[in-house]
């Protein structure tokens, strides 16, 4: 009867373990979507950050443009 009672004891261990790996699996595959989240946000901030800088250096340059335009009329 021992025998029989340390068998299923062993076979709920064996299906908790089971469940604690698929577990384990699933929060590491959460953690890595998370992490790639993260880096694209940084991207998405870098972006944002070079149009702001491209959009000033145009302006920047139709500036000039127009001030050597004036230059070369007169």
């Amino acid at each position: 009867m021992s025998d029989d009672y340390t068998g299923i004891i062993l076979e709920e261990i064996r299906d908790q373990n089971k469940a604690v790996l698929e577990a384990v699996g699933a929060l590491k595959q959460q953690l890595t979507l998370t992490a790639k989240q993260s880096d694209l946000e940084e991207v998405k901030a870098d972006i944002k950050t070079i149009k702001l800088a491209v959009t000033e250096t145009n302006k920047q340059v139709r500036n000039h443009e127009v001030r050597l335009t004036h230059l070369e009329v007169a």
